[in-house]
């Protein structure tokens, strides 16, 4: 039975790619390989049962299907990104921002501390 829903990294993939036309600068801007975002891409239209881009020996062009479909992902990343200023507030005694990669269990926690620590000297 098929997954009803569509991976989010593929749809960032594909996002970033129809912008660039690369998936070399599409990597660079998702900070991973132009393998992996081929490489999900590939995954995506093997699970919409289309072809999203034509290759070309210098870059990428969108099929119909991929012009069709790149404004409601573009439309959905954007709203996305403007619900979450209502949701995330800064507060007075933030330092600064800190992005943290998702890690395992326990090296999550260790790792929280050991920054937490840090971030108290560095506030003192």
């Amino acid at each position: 039975m098929a997954k009803p829903y569509l991976p989010l990294s593929a749809l960032r993939a594909f996002e970033a790619s129809a912008r660039h036309l690369s998936f070399t600068k599409a990597g660079m801007e998702l900070r991973v390989g132009q393998a992996a975002i081929s490489h999900q891409v590939k995954a995506l239209e093997a699970r919409l049962g289309v072809e999203l881009f034509r290759r070309l020996p210098r870059g990428l062009a969108l099929t119909d299907e991929g012009q069709a479909l790149i404004p409601a992902i573009a439309e959905s990343f954007s709203r996305l990104h403007s619900g979450d200023r209502g949701v995330v507030q800064p507060s007075s005694r933030d330092v600064g921002a800190v992005r943290e990669r998702s890690l395992p269990g326990r090296r999550q926690r260790r790792r929280g501390r050991h920054l937490r620590d840090r971030l108290a000297l560095a506030a003192t």
